[in-house]
C-alpha cells in the first residue's frame, strides 16, 4: 500500500512546490495515517467536506484551498473542529494552491484552456515574478455565446459574461479564481477574451473602454478540474482510489 510520504514528496516535486512564491502553506497541512488506500480530493477545505471523506474511509484529503495562508491563526471555532474531524478519523490533508492553479500539464489554468480545442498555448499573467495562467488560440473561432454554454456545461456553473470585444473570439487567456486584475495584461497582450474565476465593480466599464470580452465562471468552480487531474495522476502513479467530492459553491 503506497506510503503518506512517498504520495507527499511525488506532489511536492511534480508540481514544483518549492519554487512558487504563495502566501498559501502547500503541502501536507495535517498529518494522518502512514498508508494510503484511498484519496478524496476536493476544491476547498471545510467541515462537510472533511465529513463525507471520513464516511467514504479516505486516508487522506487533497484540496485547492487548504487552512493555512501565512498567517498566524488560532486553533478555535471551526478551525478546530475541521482538525478534529481529520485526527479524530486519521487523514491527512493535503493542499496545493498556486503550484496547481499555474502547472502545465494538469493546473486548474491549462486544464480551463482544455474545455476547448486550442493551439499555441503558452504561459500568460505574471504574479510575483512568474506565470500563473496560459492563453492559447482556438482552431475553430467561437462565439462567446458558444464558450460560456461549454463551460456551464463542463463547470456545473453558470457564467457571467460581458460582450464588449471580437465575436467570434479566436484568442482566450484564462487565470482561475480571483484574477479579475489580470485583465490588464489580458488587454496587453490582444487576447480576445478573458476568462477568470470573480469579476469585480470596475471590470464593466474597463472591458467595454477596452473592447475586451470577460467571463467569470465562479471561483469554485473554476477550480475544480486541477484537483481532478491530480487525483487521475495518483490513480496511474500509485494504484491507489481516488474519489472528486463536490461540495456546490455557486461563488
Amino acid at each position: 500500500m503506497p506510503k503518506r510520504d512517498d504520495i507527499v514528496s511525488f506532489i511536492n516535486k511534480y508540481l514544483a512546490v518549492d519554487l512558487c512564491k504563495d502566501r498559501a502553506l502547500n503541502g501536507m497541512q495535517v498529518e494522518g495515517k502512514q498508508e494510503v488506500n484511498k484519496i478524496v480530493v476536493g476544491v476547498s477545505a471545510s467541515q462537510e467536506l472533511f465529513k463525507k471523506a471520513a464516511e467514504l474511509d479516505a486516508d487522506m484529503i487533497i484540496v485547492h484551498h487548504g487552512m493555512f495562508w501565512g498567517e498566524d491563526t488560532p486553533i478555535k471555532g471551526y478551525l478546530k473542529e475541521r482538525i478534529s474531524t481529520l485526527l479524530s478519523n486519521d487523514i491527512s490533508l493535503l493542499a496545493y494552491h498556486l503550484p496547481l492553479d499555474k502547472h502545465p500539464v494538469i493546473g486548474n489554468n491549462v486544464q480551463l484552456l482544455n474545455l476547448f480545442d486550442v493551439k499555441d498555448v503558452e504561459q500568460f499573467a505574471k504574479y510575483k515574478g512568474s506565470f500563473i495562467g496560459f492563453k492559447g488560440k482556438l482552431k475553430k473561432p467561437q462565439t462567446l455565446d458558444a464558450i460560456a454554454k461549454i463551460l456551464e456545461d463542463k463547470l456545473f456553473t453558470k457564467a457571467f459574461c460581458l460582450k464588449f470585444g471580437k465575436d467570434p473570439i479566436t484568442t482566450i487567456a484564462a487565470v482561475s479564481g480571483s484574477a479579475p486584475e489580470m485583465i490588464y495584461q489580458a488587454i496587453d497582450e490582444g487576447a480576445d477574451l478573458f476568462l477568470t474565476g470573480e469579476p469585480t465593480e470596475y471590470i464593466q466599464e474597463l472591458a467595454r473602454e477596452s473592447k475586451m470580452n470577460f467571463i467569470s465562471a465562479g471561483h469554485y468552480n473554476s477550480e475544480r478540474l486541477g484537483v481532478i487531474a491530480l487525483a487521475k495522476l495518483l490513480e496511474t502513479e500509485f494504484k491507489v482510489k481516488t474519489q472528486f467530492i463536490d461540495v456546490p459553491n455557486p461563488l
